[in-house]
């Protein structure tokens, strides 16, 4: 050994480069060799030691931020899942909603893949830097909860609060209390347009009020988690179950919708309510009411005034057998029912 192989070495030790050290005989044989050169040689015990040590980094990262098991985007299988668009997807884990400190929703029923995505997205936070938490809304809020207990909040909600990315996941799953709705009113304001969200749910923004059991604070809670937010909804079975899927009851195969539920069917006699206003127009003019009088008599009402007593659906039926006769364009718009 050469006092030049002695002292790099020595240096090596003192900058605890251990990779580099292990790798630097077979580098230096190498060079003597002729096989690369000598700014080969420093470049490939630098690129040892930094994967080295980038691996390390992504580890503690991955394990700190509780993302473990580790699921990517190359391992999704976005052909189960063709309601969701795979560019998008992509598109947001280049982490740019985490710059804009925007809130990620990921709807859709159990096993449809959101929890696989937040995570993925985590991970793909954690490589490029950036610090990240994971966990359920019930671990959230029972934290919460043993932090005030203690006359701790202010600090836990401090530590929810200092990473650029927290994934909330499976929002929806068991029921909270009202002061647990509280508590996450009080996190979520806390990095309101200050740091970036990912929440999966398998419930409707619609259904929230009965998630948190207190709809004023649910209400509260999705003034801000909607302000700055991309909401992705995914429609589909079940991965997990898809070997399975014919043995599940076609009630739970119900997707979470954005939109509030649909009323409960009245029995009985249905509430007189104000038919539409179905107004004929002209295909080439779209002039309204050019062949209104072409309509027979006696439904005429139905199709030119806000309210008649001619039942809606012979109302519906005259207006389609006149589509099907004469093909005139036709516009429909409805008036809204009494309060």
């Amino acid at each position: 050994m050469t006092p030049v192989t002695e002292r790099i070495r020595q240096s090596l030790v003192s900058l605890h480069m251990a990779r580099a050290l292990e790798t630097l005989d077979q580098t230096l044989s190498r060079l003597e060799k002729g096989e690369i050169s000598a700014i080969e040689a420093i470049d490939e015990l630098l690129t040892e030691e930094l994967n080295l040590r980038e691996g390390r980094r992504i580890g503690v990262g991955l394990r700190t931020a509780r993302l473990t098991p580790i699921k990517t985007l190359e391992s999704f299988d976005f052909s189960f899942q063709p309601s969701l668009d795979r560019h998008r997807i992509m598109a947001l884990a280049q982490l740019e909603f985490i710059q804009r400190a925007e809130v990620l929703h990921f709807l859709g029923p159990p096993g449809t893949g959101k929890s696989h995505l937040a995570t993925a997205i985590g991970v793909a936070a954690v490589k490029a830097g950036r610090s990240v938490y994971r966990c359920t809304l019930a671990e959230l809020i029972e934290a919460l909860t043993k932090a005030e207990r203690e006359g701790r909040l202010v600090e836990k909600l401090r530590f929810y609060a200092r990473a650029s990315l927290l994934i909330v996941d499976e929002i929806g799953y068991l029921p909270i209390t009202s002061g647990g709705a509280n508590l996450f009113f009080q996190l979520v304001n806390a990095r309101y347009e200050k740091g970036a969200m990912i929440l999966t749910s398998n419930r409707g923004f619609a259904e929230w009020g009965e998630v948190f059991g207190d709809p004023v604070a649910a209400t509260a809670l999705l003034d801000r988690l909607l302000h700055h937010a991309v909401v992705v909804q995914i429609e589909g079975a079940s991965y997990r179950l898809r070997q399975h899927a014919d043995l599940i009851p076609e009630h739970t195969r119900a997707h979470a919708s954005i939109a509030p539920p649909l009323p409960p069917k009245r029995r009985g006699r249905p509430p007189k309510t104000e038919v539409p206003i179905i107004l004929a127009a002209d295909r080439r003019t779209r002039e309204v009411g050019k062949f209104a009088p072409a309509l027979p008599g006696k439904f005429y009402p139905a199709f030119t005034a806000r309210t008649s007593p001619v039942p809606a659906s012979m109302a519906i039926w005259t207006f389609l057998h006149y589509l099907r006769r004469d093909g005139p364009c036709l516009r429909a718009c409805h008036s809204p029912s009494p309060r």
